[in-house]
């Protein structure tokens, strides 16, 4: 491959600039043979800025032998490069500032008082000792601010910062600059300065503690006459000091310029004084202050000068602040004011700005402030000056609904870290997405790497082009912020505070909240709520669910989860409560109450599957509509769905279908219908016949697209756990791509179509959206991750009988072709049993191969942190240990043996059992550890809804899972203890039978 071609598919766009960068300005021979610079650079979020940017650096031995050595050195350096121009050029300009970026002290975030300490040394530095700066003591400042922005930038890119972090650190090191300003000025003031005391108070974000990369600080000043001295004298001096700390502050020399300093917000804005006396701004709070005003001092904060005067200005003041919603039209105003600010925006603007525009962050702010400003009068808990920690209070208080709470909550940190990402580009404050797409592609692409941009999108998939999944996050967290907006602001509604149900209140909301505590309801008075809305009114839905409330109430406390349980059932309800036959079948058939209430209190996977779709509670009539639906009529619908919509690539309806059957294994698992075998052969049919589909779908989107039929065929081989019919809720499809070129069809083009067919398959089925999607994974494929996607036969039987590593051979044991043409499947199959089942078995050096991989994966794979006796695959006696023993001797005896060729685990222990291969004992404790581990894995999954091969280590999680597999409440100790013991067991045997120790 061309340099070019390789940069190209680095993800270069400019590959000629990039390639002219790598050979002449940085002279590399052989291009990089150590790998590590191109590959660091196309893991940045813009490669060909990152390259440009550390050109520029003109890096020497140091640099280049400290990155070659150091991988979090180059993560860090190529994240900021790869972002931010503004601070390459910093990094141009000073080049052993790289060094900061090195060691464990470039993870460890400064205190407040380190900064200013920093900062005031500094500015206050002889200029011979101001390293790097211009020599004046304000470019000294802002070399020293560039500095630590550098840091933090480096950490905030590589997810080692959170959004509290990033915000409050900037936060301090703009209070620390502002400070150090002031120290500047004051000696050129001289003996004036002490007439005064002067206290700087931060408004806006920075008083909120939740600045951006590149904010204007906003700032009210605050003077009052030392002890003896002239009121009028002081405030002149006061009024120097503010300006010559705003010059500084604002201001642009050699070395940049910190950040724009606004003074606008203070009494009158641009027309009144600079800095007032305490009295004067009280003067004028009481008598000229508008709306809009008092709610800007929800966030002042004292930052810089005398503290004791900011502080005294806060608590005169807070008293005025909040009365202010006693005023007339205050709720009025408040909404006028933020329609203004959407009228006053140009069309084509409102549409990419994040900030000011419909769903942007100011209208979280605006709502939040708003409840803040009304409910705080009386409750002092929601009097938080910043946005997030104000809109938790607010749930908490009942004033906010709280997954209103957590949506807004989540709208606001994905915009936020958008607006950091693009302010740190060139340290300029801009709040509207560009319309470039390389530029969106490269936000697109950082956002991936921070660890504060939710969403939901990751965690079900990356799209595939960085810039589309910017924009779909985006507008989906727009419309979300925009409607809870418009119904906290714009549509206040009094029952948005919680209400005790009537029944309750005449027996005591004590009596009721004892009870709930006694029954296991962690939140009783968030549960009384639930009952009330399910119970309050005098219609036939209430009449019903107040007859069912009781037994509800101690069905929900017998699962894992009591409150998640009785607020799904609140959901499912609102949704179908007007539907007859809803109705009909609670009255009817307590049988289904009682299951959904185990559905829904016994963890977040099987509710929120239901809650996408709370019809499907009519399944739970019936327990034939819970068996697994015979793989033959699922396929024939899945692909009626697909060919419903012929001419258009779109899986929704597929992933729906998935998500219905999905929702029937869980509940037959759950309800203890199925067991742990039939749920894992379920799961990797209903994913069989999901890709087979998916398939279908890709094929006919790429003969769309080139408009002539496709000139291969093609299938699809399961590999891992899905090949096995092993696969637990959270598995990805293990996939193996083949095809093989019409006769007549040119090679070249039936590979690149089959490629297409894979690529879009595998899009398809990863797309975000409701229903949960399917990673498909071809890692397993020759070569891994470096390999083509897609293979004929040939080169597939080429490859395994010339190069394959044992692993990949190995890997093949689990192969089983499950989608696409019927003869390319037998024919692998074939090909996949002459490899791996040898006539004779494979010989002893294959097989201490295969020991020093299976040591190395025990060595290096399990995750840091993790208690290795706790991982129920990875660990000690987990599902891998006796993976591995059944695959081995698999390899050594399936030549010999038939009943080894088995791509399943537990068959294979069996077929080596009966073969006298593996003793019953030995097979016994093999099979019981793995199937342990695979219900705690699969268990795990419901009770959370996130995959994880470790027992949870918080009391409250590990309670929930033990719960789910049977132990008593109080009994979670004993579900580790079981595993332990199985564990060990099966290590014993996996030492022995494997390792021959």
């Amino acid at each position: 491959m061309t340099l070019a071609g390789r940069l190209a598919a680095l993800g270069f766009t400019d590959t000629a600039a990039a390639g002219r960068l790598l050979t002449e300005d940085l002279r590399l021979d052989d291009l990089d043979p150590s790998g590590w610079l191109i590959g660091s650079l196309a893991g940045a979020a813009d490669p060909d800025l990152a390259l440009a940017g550390f050109a520029k650096m003109a890096p020497d031995e140091a640099l280049t032998g400290a990155l070659g050595a150091d991988a979090d050195l180059r993560a860090r350096l190529f994240a900021v490069l790869g972002v931010s121009a503004a601070l390459a050029e910093h990094l141009r300009r000073h080049r052993a500032d790289w060094r900061l970026l090195s060691g464990p002290d470039a993870l460890v975030p400064p205190s407040g008082d380190q900064v200013r300490a920093e900062l005031l040394a500094a500015a206050s530095a002889p200029p011979r000792a101001r390293s790097g700066s211009a020599g004046t003591a304000a470019d000294a400042l802002r070399v020293a601010y560039r500095r630590r922005l550098l840091r933090l930038a480096a950490r905030d890119l590589t997810g080692a910062a959170t959004l509290d972090e990033v915000m409050a650190e900037l936060c301090d090191l703009a209070a620390a600059a502002i400070d150090a300003a002031l120290a500047i000025v004051r000696p050129e003031l001289g003996s004036e300065a002490a007439q005064c005391r002067l206290a700087v108070l931060a408004m806006g974000k920075c008083g909120a503690r939740e600045l951006n990369y590149s904010s204007d600080v906003d700032v009210i000043f605050v003077a009052e006459p030392a002890r003896g001295a002239d009121e009028v004298a002081a405030l002149q001096t006061a009024t120097r000091l503010a300006r010559g700390m705003i010059k500084i502050c604002s201001g642009v020399g050699p070395e940049g310029s910190l950040f724009p300093v606004d003074p606008n917000l203070r009494p009158e804005g641009r027309d009144g004084p600079l800095v007032r006396t305490l009295a004067s701004h009280l003067a004028y709070y009481r008598r000229w202050a508008k709306t809009w005003e008092f709610q800007a001092l929800l966030k002042a904060r004292p930052v810089a000068g005398d503290a004791e005067l900011g502080q005294d200005y806060v608590a005169a003041l807070a008293p005025l602040v909040w009365r202010a919603a006693e005023r007339d039209g205050f709720v009025a105003d408040v909404q006028a004011m933020r329609r203004r600010v959407i009228d006053a925006l140009p069309a084509a603007q409102a549409g990419r700005e994040i900030k000011l525009g419909p769903g942007g962050l100011r209208d979280i702010e605006f709502a939040v402030q708003l409840l803040q400003l009304v409910h705080g009068r009386v409750d002092e808990r929601v009097r938080e000056p910043a946005t997030l920690p104000a809109l938790a209070a607010l749930a908490a208080g009942g004033y906010v609904g709280r997954q209103d709470g957590e949506d807004l909550a989540g709208a606001y940190r994905f915009l936020r870290a958008v607006e950091h990402v693009l302010q740190l580009r060139q340290l300029r404050r801009t709040h509207s997405l560009p319309p470039d797409p390389l530029v969106l592609r490269q936000v697109g692409r950082a956002l991936r790497s921070m660890c504060y941009a939710p969403g939901g999108v990751a965690s079900h998939g990356h799209l595939a082009d960085p810039a589309a999944e910017l924009v779909e996050r985006w507008q989906r967290h727009a419309a979300v912020a925009r409607n809870l907006h418009e119904k906290l602001v714009y549509r206040p509604l009094l029952d948005a505070v919680a209400r005790l149900p009537a029944d309750v209140i005449r027996l005591s909301s004590q009596a009721a909240v004892a009870r709930l505590e006694a029954l296991g309801y962690r939140d009783p008075a968030g549960a009384l709520r639930h009952i009330e809305a399910l119970t309050t009114g005098v219609t036939r839905k209430a009449a019903i669910q107040r007859a069912l409330a009781p037994a509800m109430l101690g069905w929900f406390a017998d699962a894992p989860r009591p409150d998640a349980g009785l607020l799904a059932f609140r959901q499912v309800s609102e949704a179908l409560g007007a539907s007859p036959w809803y109705l009909r079948l609670l009255r009817d058939d307590s049988n289904v109450a009682w299951r959904m209430a185990r559905l829904l209190a016994s963890g977040r996977y099987a509710a929120g599957l239901l809650l996408r779709a709370p019809a499907a509670v009519a399944m739970l009539a019936d327990d034939a509509e819970l068996a697994p639906r015979e793989p033959a009529g699922l396929l024939a619908e899945a692909q009626a769905v697909v060919r419903r919509r012929a001419g258009v690539a779109d899986s929704s309806g597929l992933l729906a279908l998935r998500r219905r059957e999905l929702l029937r294994t869980c509940a037959a698992d759950l309800l203890g219908l199925a067991g742990a075998e039939r749920v894992a052969a379920a799961l990797s049919e209903v994913t069989a016949v999901t890709v087979a589909a998916a398939l279908e779908l890709a094929s006919s989107s790429v003969e769309r697209t080139s408009g002539t039929a496709l000139p291969t065929r093609m299938c699809v081989v399961a590999m891992g756990s899905f090949g096995g019919r092993e696969m637990s809720y959270g598995s990805d499809a293990d996939v193996l791509f083949v095809h093989e070129p019409l006769p007549g069809a040119d090679e070249e083009a039936a590979t690149r179509a089959a490629h297409a067919v894979a690529e879009e398959l595998r899009r398809q089925l990863g797309r975000p959206g409701p229903d949960p999607s399917l990673t498909v994974d071809a890692h397993l494929r020759p070569e891994g991750r470096q390999g083509p996607l897609v293979r004929t036969l040939a080169a597939y039987r080429a490859y395994y009988q010339r190069w394959a590593q044992p692993w990949e051979i190995q890997a093949l044991l689990r192969a089983d072709p499950v989608a696409g043409d019927q003869v390319l499947r037998v024919a692998f199959s074939e090909l996949a049993d002459d490899i791996r089942y040898p006539a004779g078995g494979v010989g002893e050096p294959f097989v201490r191969e295969i020991r020093r991989i299976k040591a190395r994966v025990e060595s290096e794979r399990m995750p840091r942190g993790v208690e290795p006796a706790l991982h129920v695959k990875l660990g000690p006696g987990g599902l891998a240990d006796a993976e591995w023993v059944a695959q081995s001797l698999q390899l050594q005896h399936a030549g010999g043996v038939a009943g080894l060729r088995t791509t399943g685990t537990l068959a294979a222990l069996g077929a080596a059992r009966d073969a006298g291969l593996l003793a019953a004992a030995d097979a016994l404790a093999l099979a019981a550890a793995w199937r342990l581990g695979a219900r705690i894995r699969s268990a795990v999954m419901l009770v959370t809804g996130r995959a994880s091969d470790v027992l949870p280590s918080a009391q409250p999680e590990l309670a929930a899972v033990a719960r789910l597999l049977g132990y008593p409440a109080d009994a979670w100790q004993d579900l580790v203890q079981d595993w332990r013991r199985s564990a060990r067991r099966a290590r014993a045997v996996m030492e022995r039978v494997f390792y021959g120790a």
